[in-house]
């Protein structure tokens, strides 16, 4: 290898360092804040469930709260259960919460908010998923540490089976194969899961090498396989034929992502009418629409929906909220 080759390799690792870096110090400005006092649980029929009905799920003031799907700006039920992620689907939850000041865990959740399992997990909270099924669940956190990185953060996935209780700690454990050839590399990092129907398929993102990747693994056979470059926080689509991601403009994350979707039949990429920087992985509320979560300037988050088509115009969902999921 070349020195002029050398240094253009450090420096794209440099420069994937400093934005991770930077990212993940507005996560732990975030995690460090003091929880807010939440308003008394709910009770009876007027409690916050995860079961499947017109209902969507969020975090409001880092508690568990959901809405009418009808009137998602209207009133909300708030419950006790603090959480920095929240997702739900077919009445099973994950949240991930802070079992210290310095520490999280991942909890799995019945639809009435009870814990049925919880994990001990490095690093900041940064995304979460349930499977359709409810079958699956999937978690990413910011850690640091690790050797390779000149900023010291990376990301750590990872995936739990609630049926057998297998549990795979990190993505990194898995063999992948990088555009039909076999891969290994010390600075690979995945994160923003989304499974498919059949709970063994998932799609997620996976970087290495200055590059971020769209990737299909299989948690049977503990594989990743690239599909295409400058996909970030893929969110399957209800009817499994479209992704909304994350897309670095002119691939390049520090000018900001656009929100867009991937049709996986013909590879084309549709932008979305959002022209706001999303650094969200997106929830499809049905099969024609995503929703997302945007930050004010005093980091106040608010959930916002568009459609997928890229038509129409953002609309405000959910304001003073994040972390949207809707109850199917």
């Amino acid at each position: 290898m070349s020195a002029m080759s050398t240094r253009a390799k450090l420096g794209v690792v440099a420069a994937s360092a400093v934005l991770l870096a930077s990212v993940a110090a507005g996560y732990a400005a975030i995690a460090a804040e003091p929880a807010r006092t939440p308003p008394p649980a709910a009770a009876g029929d007027q409690a916050v469930t995860l079961a499947p009905g017109p209902h969507l799920l969020a975090i409001t003031d880092r508690y568990v709260s959901s809405v009418a799907t009808a009137d998602p700006a209207g009133p909300r039920t708030v419950s006790g259960l603090e959480c920095l992620r929240v997702y739900a689907a077919a009445g099973t939850g994950v949240c991930l919460r802070p079992e210290t000041a310095w520490s999280y865990q991942v909890v799995v959740l019945d639809a009435a908010l009870r814990q049925k399992r919880t994990l001990s997990v490095p690093g900041l909270p940064n995304r979460a998923r349930v499977s359709a099924s409810g079958r699956m669940v999937s978690w990413t956190t910011f850690v640091g540490g690790d050797s390779y990185t000149a900023s010291g953060f990376s990301t750590r996935t990872g995936i739990l089976d609630t049926v057998t209780g297998a549990t795979v700690t990190s993505l990194e454990e898995f063999a992948i194969t990088r555009d039909g050839r076999g891969y290994r590399s010390p600075d690979v990092n995945y994160w923003g899961v989304t499974f498919t129907a059949d709970d063994n398929h998932f799609y997620a993102t996976m970087a290495t090498g200055g590059k971020r990747y769209l990737v299909r693994g299989d948690v049977a056979a503990r594989t990743v396989e690239t599909m295409r470059t400058n996909v970030e926080c893929p969110s399957l689509s209800p009817d499994g034929t479209r992704i909304a991601f994350k897309e670095a403009i002119d691939a390049d994350p520090t000018k900001g992502w656009r929100l867009s979707v991937l049709d996986l039949a013909s590879g084309r990429v549709t932008a979305t009418a959002e022209t706001t920087s999303v650094d969200d992985q997106a929830a499809w509320l049905d099969d024609a629409t995503v929703a997302y979560t945007l930050r004010q300037s005093d980091g106040r988050p608010d959930v916002f929906s568009v459609p997928a088509d890229g038509s129409g115009t953002p609309r405000l969902l959910i304001p003073g909220a994040e972390s949207p999921s809707p109850l199917t």
